[in-house]
């Protein structure tokens, strides 16, 4: 549902447990990945942003985080677009959600202005000052993530007053809230021993995707993208033509805003996509003149440099041209090498195959190219 976002907070300073610890890796990702990668494949929620210090790559939906946890709330509040009618609040120093949990909120806030999954308390309960025994039966403990109905919370900041998590919020104004049984696994990362029982958690998610072999050795992730390009031929004569990086004298070139590399292309999205970075039209726009007529090994170079700093590296890239003409394959070792060195891996890690489209469609009546391309990735 278009509706529903979900705001991710990532802005605490960390002092109970001594660093920041949504930035700490476990078991590969960053603590705020956990949760984030959740939130974000949850098919009633349309967008995440995350509230945070500097610690979150560019291509992620941030703003800055607030002096207090409800400040930073706020703040993802006032970032949400103006048709956000629920948002699903979450601390990211919990990073194991629920899927079944998050989808039953969800159901659940339809009712209410707020709702948030809580757990009874298990351990004897006395007060700090008379060490007199409290009711268990009578508390909770509050989790996250907590949803809220979007214009009731902003009614309800207006009531004023600090308080210590979303529920609270709405309850002070009088609003209507409840809760769900929650996770005992949710719970929230405060003190270094915390640490451990995150590690055997995290290495358990890992080990039932395939992450970790038997023995509980970390086993390298891997992924596949797949690009795809297609471009007419250009009605300029002396317009050049680039395959994969190499120049074809005597042929007419594509139509496009930079060279109109139709090889390259499908290269860039099927590396970009691989690891989950937008495509090429998210960072080299046609409607930015500073691209017009550039050289697509540019924006290879790029997607190469981004999946480095990711710590991914490119095991195989495999393309398909669909092309009546230029005949391809002739000059494969040249575009072979040409991507490989790019890409920073061996010939035998590139393999490019050509055929007709044997005279059917757009291409087989000789009006363009199209390419596909598909990129494997792995990293520790």
């Amino acid at each position: 549902m278009s509706d529903t976002y979900a705001i991710l907070l990532a802005a605490g300073r960390g002092t109970r447990f001594g660093e920041n610890k949504v930035a700490k890796d476990l078991a590969g990702r960053p603590v705020w990945r956990w949760s984030y990668d959740t939130l974000a494949a949850h098919p009633e929620i349309h967008g995440v942003v995350v509230v945070c210090g500097d610690e979150i790559p560019d291509d992620v939906w941030s703003v800055p985080g607030g002096a207090t946890r409800q400040a930073s709330v706020r703040a993802g509040i006032d970032a949400l677009p103006d048709d956000a009618r629920y948002a699903v609040i979450h601390d990211a120093a919990r990073p194991f959600i629920s899927t079944v949990t998050l989808s039953e909120l969800l159901e659940v806030a339809h009712n209410f202005d707020g709702v948030a999954p809580a757990v009874p308390l298990t351990d004897t309960v006395r007060n700090s000052g008379s060490l007199a025994v409290v009711d268990r039966e009578t508390l909770v403990a509050m989790q996250t993530p907590q949803v809220v109905n979007v214009f009731r919370y902003r009614q309800a900041l207006e009531n004023g007053g600090e308080q210590t998590d979303d529920l609270a919020v709405l309850q002070a104004a009088g609003m209507a809230v409840t809760t769900i049984p929650g996770d005992p696994d949710a719970f929230k990362i405060t003190h270094p021993a915390d640490w451990d029982r995150a590690e055997t958690l995290a290495r358990r998610e890992r080990a039932l995707s395939g992450d970790y072999d038997l023995a509980g050795s970390v086993m390298p992730e891997t992924r596949t993208g797949l690009g795809y390009d297609v471009h007419r031929f250009s009605l300029e004569p002396d317009r050049p033509m680039m395959l994969g990086g190499v120049f074809f004298q005597d042929v007419t070139g594509l139509d496009g805003h930079s060279d109109a590399d139709v090889v390259l292309h499908a290269v860039v999205d099927a590396l970009l996509g691989a690891a989950a970075l937008g495509d090429i039209g998210m960072h080299f726009p046609p409607s930015d003149p500073k691209w017009h007529n550039a050289p697509s090994i540019k924006f290879l170079d790029f997607a190469v440099n981004e999946i480095r700093r990711l710590n991914w590296r490119i095991v195989h890239l495999d393309i398909a041209v669909i092309a009546e003409s230029p005949k391809i394959m002739p000059r494969a070792i040249e575009i072979r090498t040409t991507i490989a060195e790019a890409a920073g891996i061996t010939l035998d890690r590139v393999s490019i195959k050509a055929t007709t489209n044997e005279r059917m469609g757009f291409v087989g009546r000789g009006e363009g190219i199209a390419c596909h391309a598909v990129a494997t990735i792995s990293r520790p």
